[in-house]
């Protein structure tokens, strides 16, 4: 009588009775560990002990253990489901170990998700394929003989559109822009909103969606605006006369590009001569979506800015400061001046009526101002900045209000200004004011209370938003 010892089935039996408990222990393990870690590998582990493991165990039973055969179909339907298993554990194993939690400058990031998609079909259709051929055993060549021929058919009958879908699939790979880029090319400028298989989406704003096959996207050049971040400029290209100095030409287009709201922080404009009456500035913006905003407040300021440096943009004359406008803007504030008619006449040769844009600055923090600037029509506001930088409004300037009161005292102000659509002003010239002041030691009283209440103010709006 032979001993069970010596039976083909033993080994076997008790290799899966001893190995899966230990098996199913192990991974179990290895599972929360991973888990406490947030690795991505956990789920195919998981699939490993809930279903590859026990699978494999069956399989062996049957087959080794109780010598069934390979061909009978209790067999075959249990090698199907742990070869199914062992495809998406494949699958997810792949995509664990390689795409999840890739850096964003990798090539693995950069993988579209149709290449991992045609990627998981050729891994199921292979494996497929394999299980028919060898569990089940069917003839699988004459299937993939006539899928060939049907691609060839369907590929010569598509090959406009499949072209289109190829050259999606390499802008896609490449990655030359992302979603929320700007680029440019010979017939668009403009955000990319959608990239699909066969075309980009690019919003140009004003002349609405432009939709661009890619097959010309990758044929042609194009420019990205937004790469690399924080180097987009724009440059704007101005005239004026030939008798205008240069460098004071170029300090005004200087001035006026660096208090643009859109410039990006940390980067100074600059403006060059090109020759002749042409200057160029260079401002750098924060984004491309920002380049209309900002040139059109650009030229719009740069209109005011010209005309009260006393410089010809466009090689045009500046006649606003006339002698009516003069004479009609000193007595809007003659009450404020304590002036009388002969005074009046005697500062006008001296005074100067000129205009600020909407938004404009007409003072800074900080600055100490040689002159005094008199509101004559329009409104100014009046800011102070806290030390983190929030911008508080502290009151609004109306007519016969007035700028600059710490000229004779030369001080620095505490509070910045700009007007709220456009305003006309006039200036005194310190020298002018110290003449009137010494002649009215009221005046000069009054300008010192003045100089006290604007700080007062600046206070109290600063300690209303820190509170």
């Amino acid at each position: 009588m032979s001993s069970v010892v010596d039976s083909p089935w033993f080994f076997w039996a008790l290799a899966v009775a001893i190995g899966l408990p230990v098996g199913l222990v192990l991974l179990t393990e290895l599972r929360n560990a991973l888990l406490r870690r947030g690795s991505a590998l956990a789920w195919p582990v998981a699939l490993v002990r809930n279903y590859i493991l026990p699978l494999a165990a069956l399989l062996i039973l049957l087959v080794k253990a109780n010598e069934v055969s390979a061909e009978a179909n209790p067999v075959r339907i249990v090698a199907t489901v742990l070869v199914f298993a062992v495809l998406v554990l494949l699958l997810s194993g792949l995509n664990a170990t390689l795409f999840q939690g890739a850096p964003d400058d990798s090539w693995r990031k950069r993988i579209p998700s149709i290449f991992l998609d045609v990627a998981r079909f050729v891994v199921i259709a292979v494996g497929l394929a394999l299980t028919l051929s060898y569990v089940w055993g069917a003839n699988v060549g004459g299937l993939f003989t006539a899928l060939g021929i049907s691609s060839i058919v369907l590929g010569l009958a598509l090959q406009n559109s499949v072209g289109q879908i190829i050259s999606g699939l390499l802008l896609l790979f490449e990655q030359p822009f992302r979603l929320g880029d700007w680029v440019e090319t010979t017939t668009a400028r403009g955000r990319v909103v959608e990239v699909n298989w066969r075309a980009t989406h690019i919003d140009t704003g004003d002349t609405g969606l432009q939709i661009m096959p890619n097959s010309l996207l990758a044929a042609a050049s194009f420019t990205n605006l937004s790469r690399p971040p924080g180097t987009h400029s724009i440059a704007v290209t101005t005239v004026f006369a030939r008798s205008d100095a240069p460098d004071e030409v170029c300090r005004v287009l200087r001035q006026v590009a660096a208090a643009l709201p859109q410039l990006r922080a940390d980067a100074q404009p600059r403006a060059v001569p090109r020759g002749g009456t042409e200057y160029r500035t260079t401002i750098p913006l924060q984004s491309p979506a920002e380049d209309p905003a900002a040139k059109a407040t650009f030229l719009r300021w740069l209109w005011y800015a010209a005309r009260r440096a006393e410089l010809h943009l466009d090689e045009v004359d500046d006649d606003y400061s006339t002698r009516e406008r003069v004479e009609k803007s000193l007595r809007v504030i003659a009450s404020t001046l304590r002036l009388n008619h002969a005074e009046q006449q005697l500062l006008m040769p001296n005074a100067r009526v000129t205009r600020y844009g909407t938004d404009e600055t007409l003072q800074s923090p900080g600055q100490i101002p040689n002159r005094m600037t008199f509101v004559v029509d329009g409104r100014v506001r009046l800011v102070a900045t806290t030390e983190d930088g929030v911008v508080v409004p502290v009151r609004t300037l109306e007519e016969g209000d007035f700028l600059g009161q710490t000229a004779l005292t030369r001080e620095p102000v505490s509070a910045g200004a700009y007007a709220l659509g456009e305003v006309i002003v006039l200036e005194l010239g310190r020298e002018h004011l110290e003449t009137l002041v010494a002649q009215k030691p009221v005046l000069l009283q009054e300008i010192g209370r003045a100089i006290e209440e604007r700080r007062a103010h600046v206070k109290r709006a600063l300690a209303a938003a820190s509170d």
